[in-house]
């Protein structure tokens, strides 16, 4: 069976939803060809750049000659590849577009990626579209004076359901709402995301798709490790961080102590250049906000440092825990806990932060001492709750032995 994400890959505009300015300006770009040789389509995962490139071809009758980015990264090897499909006919069709996915993984001037993509922009008889995630970098500024830009705007929830119950419409299937309703706000405005959910869906039924989702994460990451490291690549894998309670960035501090103990050669080299792309899609989420990046950053410690190596082994191995960089990892994460809690503290009491960090000792006592109104107005959640509880001793000890020189 094709997989629904194939099956329903966009190859008109008129499928596209809720990008109609987009299109236009995808549109006019062409028509207005060479006055801008290429267009760069900017916009975040799963919101329909690659088709749109795709639909652009299929208008005009153009040959797509498509390259991922992230095979080309430095001057040499974009040389090699794209200099010869700017300047060779199309040899089935009256012309040829060219389609750069991916343009993020292109290195700066440090090694003449960009410069040497701009450098053949200018050479191209071709037009050239380029796909970014954020395309507002420092190294890009001058590719973006060469560029047209297009921005496509993320879609929202309601666009998206309308797009996976099209999908079940067209393949006779229902499912329930409130498995749907799961199944789009997971995909954070991915609809590849929500395709590959509801494909789900279709594999294993509802129940079983939602015992998934809603268990328990409960396995040792030492177990998850070995999996990833020594498992066959299948389902399991991808899932595998599903499975523990371990939050994802700890995870990666996890990978990364543990990848020389499994790999060797080419494949610790490959292992690690997934790992950095797991890193890449992290820095975009606390940079940009974007948290439905987290599916690739999972995938990427999971399936991508996985498929590194096609020759699995059984042997134990003793995982290290990732000590001195963990504790570092685990003291920020407790520092950014208590400075969010002395915050609201000194917005409420209308103290200086300064000040209110002077005092923070004594929130445990305060919050056993206040009604549930004035909680409220503190406005701490749950984890901020618990964590003073938590703290409780040690913030008093600490409190007093600064306040009386002890």
């Amino acid at each position: 069976m094709i997989p629904l994400i194939e099956k329903y890959r966009v190859s008109k505009f008129e499928d596209i939803k809720d990008q109609d300015e987009a299109i236009r300006e995808v549109r006019e770009f062409f028509d207005n060809f060479p006055k801008k040789k290429a267009l760069i389509l900017n916009g975040s995962v799963g919101t329909g750049k690659t088709s749109m490139a795709v639909a652009l071809a299929k208008e005009n009758g153009l040959e797509l000659f498509e390259l991922n980015a992230s095979d080309l990264r430095n001057k040499s090897s974009l040389d090699e590849v794209l200099r010869p499909a700017i300047g060779q006919s199309s040899l089935f069709s009256k012309g040829k577009l060219i389609l750069m996915d991916e343009a993020d993984g292109i290195t700066g001037s440090d090694r003449g990626g960009v410069v040497e993509l701009i450098r053949l922009i200018d050479e191209s008889s071709f037009p050239i579209v380029i796909t970014a995630n954020d395309i507002w970098g420092k190294k890009f500024s001058g590719l973006r004076k060469k560029c047209n830009i297009v921005n496509l705007k993320e879609l929202d929830e309601l666009a998206v359901k309308r797009i996976l119950m099209g999908v079940l419409f067209k393949e006779k299937k229902e499912v329930k709402m409130d498995v749907l309703d799961h199944i789009v706000k997971h995909a954070r405005g991915d609809v590849r995301a929500g395709l590959n959910d509801l494909q789900s869906v279709f594999d294993v039924g509802e129940e079983d798709f939602l015992s998934e989702i809603s268990r328990e994460k409960s396995e040792s990451v030492f177990n998850v490790l070995k999996r990833v490291f020594q498992g066959p690549l299948d389902d399991r894998v991808v899932r595998a961080f599903d499975r523990t309670d371990v939050n994802l960035d700890e995870v990666l501090l996890w990978i990364e102590e543990n990848i020389p103990l499994e790999y060797q050669g080419d494949a610790l080299v490959r292992a690690y250049e997934l790992l950095s792309k797991a890193d890449l899609f992290k820095g975009r989420i606390y940079r940009q906000q974007y948290w439905r990046f987290l599916v690739y950053q999972s995938f990427f410690l999971s399936a991508g440092v996985s498929s590194a190596s096609k020759n699995k082994n059984d042997k134990f191995v003793s995982y290290k825990r990732p000590s001195r960089i963990l504790k570092i990892w685990l003291a920020n994460q407790r520092n950014f806990k208590m400075k969010g809690v002395v915050e609201k503290y000194a917005s409420l009491c209308h103290l200086s932060k300064k000040k209110a960090n002077k005092d923070k000792w004594l929130l445990p006592f305060i919050l056993e001492g206040v009604d549930e109104r004035t909680k409220r107005r503190l406005d701490l959640d749950e984890k901020e709750e618990e964590y003073l509880k938590e703290k409780r001793v040690d913030m008093v000890v600490s409190g007093g032995l600064n306040r009386f020189g002890g």
